[in-house]
C-alpha cells in the first residue's frame, strides 16, 4: 500500500519544479521520506535460535510524519491520566473564518497566536462570570488542540477545547456550573466574544504593522474583508458533555498528536493521481477522494507548522505555570488522591502493553531472542527534498 513518504517521492520534483517550500517544510519532507530507512540508521538483529536476521531502522519522530507519533501520543496521555478531574467535560471548537486563510498563509505564526489566545481569553472570562460558574474570578481547566485541516486536506483554521465543568474560586473549592452540572455557556454569546477578541487583536496588529505581508492590507481590500468578518456569527461549536476519565483520554488522543493525513488513508498513486478516503458521514463512513499528484503535496505542505509553534496548549489550572499548586487544590476539593509521578516507558514496554508485542522475539519462529549484533550510523545530513534519498552501504535499500 502507498504511503505518503512514496508521494513525497513520486511527484516530489514535479511540485519543486514550479514551487519553493519554506524551512519548515523542507525539513519535514527530508524526514517523512527517510524515516525508517538506512539513511536514519539502525540496528541489525539476529536470532539466537533459527538464525534468521533483519535490518530496523530508525523513525524520524516529526510530528508531521503518519508513521510516528504513536509512542508519544500514548506516552501523553498516560502522563495526563492522573491530571483528568473526577467531573463532566465539554467538547468546543473555535473556528476562524476562510477569507483568513490569506492572512494565514504569510503570517500564519501571529494568526495560530492569536486564534489561541482568543479562544482561551474567551473561555476565561466566561469561567470567571458567576452567572455561568456561580463564583467570581474563578480558575478553570480546559486544553486546546490547534488543527488546520479538513479531510481532503483544504486549510480549515480551528481549535479543539477539551474543558472541565467547573471551576477552581478562590477559597480553593470546586465550583460546579449554575445552571446544570455538565453545561457550560452558550455557544452564540461564545462566538459574539471570540469574533470580537480576534478581531481587535487584528486592528492592534494592523495598525502597528505587525501584519505587513497581508495580502488584504490596502484600505479597500481591508474593509472588503473587514465587513465579511463582521457580517455573521463566527462558528463555536460545542458537542455533548463527554462522559468520565476514560472518556475524555480517549477522545482527546483523536486529536493530540495527529498529522494532517495518515498512511492508512492512502489507498493508491500511479503516474497523475492520489487515491485516498476521506468522512463521508458521522457515523464512520468513508468515500474515496483522488487529487493530482502535486496538488496532494500542496496540500499537504498547508499543513506544516512553522518552527516552534507549539499545538497543544493547557490553561487555568492546568498551566505549567501553576499547575503544580492549582491541580493539587483542585483534586484536593474533589476528594481525589495524591498524584503519582510517572514512569517513563521503554518502546518495548510500549509495544508489549499496547499492542501485546514483544518486540524481542523473532518474527519467524517465534521462540528464539533477537540480538543486536551490528549497528548502523544514520548520515550526517539527509538528501534535499525532490532528491534522491541516499542509503546507507549495510543493509537492505
Amino acid at each position: 500500500m502507498a504511503n505518503l513518504a512514496d508521494v513525497l517521492r513520486q511527484f516530489g520534483s514535479i511540485y519543486l519544479d514550479q514551487h519553493t517550500l519554506s524551512v519548515a517544510q523542507a525539513k519535514a519532507w527530508r524526514a517523512i521520506v527517510a524515516c525508517r530507512t538506512s539513511a536514519l540508521g539502525g540496528q541489525h538483529l539476529s536470532c539466537d535460535s533459527c538464525g534468521h536476521s533483519h535490518w530496523q531502522y530508525h523513525s524520524c519522530r516529526n510530528r508531521h510524519c503518519p508513521q510516528c507519533g504513536t509512542r508519544a501520543k500514548d506516552a501523553w496521555l498516560q502522563g495526563r491520566l492522573a491530571e483528568v478531574l473526577p467531573v463532566p467535560y465539554a467538547h468546543l471548537v473555535f473556528t476562524l473564518p476562510h477569507s483568513l486563510n490569506a492572512l494565514y498563509g504569510v503570517h500564519s505564526r501571529w494568526v495560530i497566536d492569536t486564534l489561541f489566545d482568543s479562544a482561551a481569553q474567551t473561555l476565561s472570562e466566561f469561567a470567571a462570570n458567576p452567572k455561568w460558574m456561580g463564583c467570581k474570578n474563578g480558575s478553570p481547566a480546559f486544553s486546546l488542540v490547534l488543527h488546520t485541516w479538513t479531510q481532503d486536506l483544504q486549510r480549515h483554521l480551528h481549535v479543539h477545547a477539551v474543558m472541565a465543568c467547573g471551576v477552581l474560586n478562590q477559597q480553593g473549592q470546586w465550583s460546579t456550573p449554575a445552571r446544570k452540572p455538565d453545561f457550560l455557556f452558550p455557544v452564540h454569546a461564545l462566538s459574539r466574544m471570540f469574533r470580537g477578541k480576534f478581531m481587535a487583536a487584528l486592528a492592534i496588529a494592523h495598525r502597528e504593522g505587525e501584519i505587513e505581508q497581508d495580502p488584504q492590507s490596502t484600505n479597500i481590500a481591508w474593509c472588503e474583508r473587514q465587513k465579511a468578518l463582521y457580517r455573521h456569527d463566527w462558528v463555536v461549536y460545542a458537542k455533548t458533555p463527554l462522559g468520565g476519565a476514560a472518556h475524555v483520554l480517549e477522545y482527546l488522543s483523536r486529536y493530540t498528536h495527529r498529522t494532517a493525513i495518515s498512511n492508512e488513508r492512502i489507498r493508491s498513486l500511479d503516474a497523475e493521481q492520489v487515491v485516498f478516503t476521506v468522512r463521508a458521514d458521522d457515523k464512520g463512513g468513508k468515500r474515496i477522494r483522488k487529487l493530482e499528484g502535486t496538488e496532494f503535496v500542496r496540500r499537504f505542505l498547508l499543513h506544516v507548522l512553522p518552527k516552534g509553534i507549539k499545538r497543544l496548549r493547557h490553561y487555568g489550572v492546568l498551566a505549567s505555570a501553576c499547575k503544580g499548586v492549582k491541580l493539587g487544590a483542585a483534586r484536593q476539593a474533589l476528594q481525589m488522591p495524591a498524584l503519582n509521578p510517572r514512569a517513563v516507558e521503554s518502546a518495548r514496554d510500549f509495544m508489549m502493553r499496547v499492542a501485546k508485542v514483544d518486540v524481542m522475539v523473532c518474527p519467524c519462529c517465534k521462540t528464539g531472542r533477537l540480538r543486536v549484533i551490528d549497528v548502523l550510523a544514520g548520515n550526517r545530513r539527509l538528501s534535499a527534498p525532490g532528491g534522491v534519498l541516499i542509503q546507507q552501504s549495510r543493509g537492505p535499500p
